[in-house]
């Protein structure tokens, strides 16, 4: 395993006052890094023509006058404030902290694919994990119910597939992918908007643990940076940017992981989308993405059939046992006539009523214990629906070949 970059604490005063000590490379990088108004594409073309970031402190105005640098950039070339990256350099030192430059062999192959992939990635967690093959989940922050639970179970079953499940660890569908991920035993990479000094939202703090023991935390920020929703969308071109393909659960018209989703688009990335009912505003993201192009998914089978061999599907996990059809629970009479008149779109206890031709008490009484098994979800209002072939229980729906991969339709 390769091992991580590290870095001492900057003397007071070194020589010239104009750098730090040579061979320290790390120092240069976070320099560079730093430098105001230079943008990835000029780093990456600083990097094309010098090698290495030493190259450009060394002929500050050679530099200044081939990039179009402004007097702020030149300044900080010709007297870098080695003090601002102080900080970075104290976080690298501690356990499982690492810095991962473009010069790294542990910097993502598909990352660096990109049209502006970031200078260097700080990691809490393994940087092995930024090479395996990712999934980009992401949707809104105030997903519904069922949202939240298709979320939770396709990326289960996908992490129980040797998948890393990637997103941004927003509120809503962003945890509920992580969650899912680490709930199945699976890998999970979060890539955060903010310093890694902090977690945002500050609620996701204990997943923000879970994550660094069976996955990374990453940004491109260095620590001390505040949340501030410029860098979202910076966040979200690297979210799509390490992973095979990204799919989007529920988003509204305007949700930011729109953003996401189009930055996989520009990137030549695969684009899923996962589509709900029509009157859901929280679909409207989503069949917008379809009618765009991205591939509808109902299972988590159409993800895995689309990108094929790019998938690491060991063959133990490949070959799941069959379920046996004793497993399914035997309804009588009343409970299939219950389930034939609900659907997988929400619908009043009182037209479930009607449909069914039972009595008020013996439908509610019935809803529970469905509830209970996992086979109906109900939602704010007093509505009910299905949310899976109800001859599927809660208990063995990610096992056998022959059941169907998470990710039916459940309440919108």
């Amino acid at each position: 395993m390769a091992q991580p970059a590290t870095a001492g604490t900057l003397p007071e005063t070194v020589m010239d006052d104009t750098r730090p000590p040579a061979g320290d490379d790390l120092k240069y990088w976070l320099a560079l890094a730093h430098i105001p108004g230079l943008g990835d594409i000029r780093v990456g073309r600083i990097l094309e023509d010098a090698g290495e970031p030493r190259s450009i402190f060394d002929e500050p105005d050679r530099y200044a006058q081939r990039l179009g640098l402004g007097e702020a950039a030149l300044s900080w070339l010709k007297r870098p404030r080695w003090e601002a990256i102080e900080t970075s350099l104290r976080w690298v030192e501690q356990a499982n902290h690492h810095i991962v430059t473009r010069r790294d062999p542990r910097y993502p192959r598909l990352l660096e694919q990109i049209a502006n992939p970031p200078a260097l990635l700080y990691v809490h967690g393994d940087p092995e994990l930024l090479s395996s093959a990712q999934l980009a989940v992401v949707g809104t922050r105030s997903p519904s119910h069922s949202g939240r639970l298709t979320a939770r179970e396709f990326c289960a079953h996908l992490a129980s597939l040797g998948i890393t499940i990637t997103s941004g660890m927003a509120a809503g569908i962003d945890g509920a992918s992580h969650e899912g991920a680490l709930d199945a035993g699976g890998y999970t990479i979060a890539v955060a908007a903010t310093g890694l000094d902090r977690v945002y939202p500050a609620h996701h703090r204990n997943l923000a643990h879970r994550i660094t023991r069976r996955g990374a935390v990453i940004s491109e920020f260095p620590p001390g940076t505040p949340v501030a929703k410029y860098n979202f969308p910076r966040r979200n071109r690297i979210i799509s940017g390490l992973s095979m393909g990204t799919l989007v659960v529920e988003a509204a018209g305007t949700s930011g992981s729109l953003i996401t989703a189009r930055e996989a688009a520009e990137q030549g990335r695969e684009v899923f989308a996962i589509p709900g009912s029509i009157h859901n505003p929280l679909s409207r993201g989503c069949h917008r993405l379809i009618r765009e192009g991205a591939k509808l998914v109902e299972t988590a089978s159409d993800i895995i059939e689309e990108l094929g061999p790019l998938l690491p599907l060991p063959p133990a996990q490949r070959g799941r046992q069959t379920v046996n059809s004793q497993d399914s629970p035997t309804w009588d009479q009343d409970y299939q006539r219950l389930l034939a008149a609900m659907e997988y779109d929400p619908l009043h206890l009182d037209i479930l009523i009607h449909r069914s031709g039972l009595t008020a008490d013996a439908v509610s009484s019935m809803l529970l214990l469905l509830e209970l098994e996992g086979h109906v979800s109900s939602v704010p209002g007093g509505r009910y629906c299905l949310t899976r072939p109800s001859g599927q229980s809660a208990s063995n729906r990610h096992s056998g070949e022959n059941r169907q991969p998470p990710g039916q339709k459940v309440c919108t």
